[in-house]
Parts: structure tokens; sequence; C-alpha cells
């Protein structure tokens, strides 16, 4: 199957409500333990989207919590966008609330982790971010139009070593 067919199929699955509610249960599940596998070399969904592992510090237990997550790629190995979008359902996603209270974060990219701090974006910034996120990946409209709350979107921006 041709790949510009594939990323339109999986673009059109992603839309519906039934991905939204099983996705979030398996697609982390499946990107946490091939990631673990890899040495952190690889996600499994990082073969449509680019992706990230988030190390973040929990909101409220302070424990570090690791998520999966798509990303657009700002400065190769930089600077990162994140969407907080929950795969379009209701309410802010669990590592949105962890970053806004500790933005000191690091992702794993690429095999390798990056000290990050991360800022929530508003205003014209983030217009212009979203903007380039649906040129991007088009979904995000339809996942946005389904809840209430305007998606949260945030920039890491990789520590000096």
């Amino acid at each position: 199957m041709p790949a510009a067919l594939v990323v339109r199929l999986v673009r059109k699955v992603s839309c519906t409500r039934l991905f939204a509610k099983v996705a979030p249960h398996v697609i982390p599940a499946l990107d946490r333990g091939v990631h673990r596998l890899t040495g952190g070399k690889f996600l499994l969904s990082a073969q449509l989207l680019p992706g990230v592992i988030l190390t973040s510090t929990g909101a409220r237990t302070g424990r570090p919590r690791r998520t999966p997550l798509a990303c657009l790629p700002e400065e190769e190995g930089r600077t990162w966008i994140l969407i907080g979008s929950n795969f379009g359902r209701p309410g802010h996603p669990a590592w949105t609330h962890n970053l806004l209270a500790h933005p000191e974060a690091s992702v794993s990219w690429k095999g390798r982790d990056v000290p990050v701090s991360a800022r929530l974006l508003t205003g014209a910034e983030r217009d212009t971010v979203w903007q380039a996120l649906l040129a991007f990946w088009p979904p995000y409209a339809t996942y946005q139009a389904r809840v209430e709350r305007e998606i949260r979107l945030f920039r890491l921006t990789g520590n000096p070593d």
C-alpha cells in the first residue's frame, strides 16, 4: 500500500470517536513497550508522526511521569511543540497539568534524553502554531471541534547541556 494512502487512511480513522475511545489506552502502552525494548531509539506511533517520550513531574504526586506523545519538531533536537489534544476527548490530558505545575522536564528524542523547559502558548503565538499544526496533521481540527476547551499547546525548548 502506498505511503500516501496509508497516511490518508490513518487521518480518517484518527478522526473517529471509536479511535478517540480506544487509542489512549492502546497507543501509549505500545509506544512505551517498543521504546523500552529499543533503548529509546524507536516509537511505533512515530512511523506516522514524530514523537517523544515526555518525562514530567506529577503535578500532585511529584513523581516522574513518562508519556509518549506526538510532537511537531521545530528545530531538530532542540525545540518541540506538544499538543494536548487528548484524542479529542473532554478534559485536558494529565501531562499538561504536570507541565503547568513543573515546566522543567525532559524528552526522549531519537534515543537521547534532552532536558527541556515547557511554556504554554497563548494568543497570537498559539494561533500561528495552531495553523502550522493543522497543516501538519489536519485531524487536530476534528479534535478541537469535538471539545469545548481550547487544546493546550506547549513549546519545549532544550536546555543547554
